[in-house]
């Protein structure tokens, strides 16, 4: 096994709110795949590196908060890139920049448009 984990779901209430503020944070449209009565926005991600995907999902059951698992999303060389676009976009940066240790880089966590608690995780 490469990765303990495969993909990451954050649900989402208002999908269309939700697809532009992950779109503007991570400067890149989502892809949207509607699959019965759910609907699919798709994070940016690399299949063929082994990577982790992910998606923002509207439908039964999913139900936006803050207090469940935190999924991670990449901060990219440095996380105050999209850190600097969560206010602007609608979000609220609950946590910032913070250094775990010098092996392990850096985290933040926000809250996005719909109170879902996010973090995001980069090397410098």
């Amino acid at each position: 096994m490469k990765n303990a984990i495969s993909c990451v779901e954050i649900p989402v209430v208002d999908f269309e709110k939700a697809k532009a503020f992950y779109s503007e944070i991570l400067g890149n449209e989502l892809q949207v795949m509607p699959m019965g009565d759910l609907v699919f926005g798709f994070l940016p991600y690399d299949p063929t590196s082994g990577g982790v995907g992910g998606a923002i999902v509207k439908g039964e059951p999913y139900v936006p908060n803050m207090n469940g698992t935190t999924a991670y999303l990449n901060g990219g060389d440095d996380l105050n890139t999209i850190l600097n676009k969560v206010d602007t976009a609608g979000g609220r940066v609950i946590l910032p920049k913070t250094q775990i240790s010098p092996e392990f880089g850096y985290m933040a966590l926000f809250l996005d448009t719909e109170g879902n608690k996010i973090g995001l995780h980069s090397m410098k």
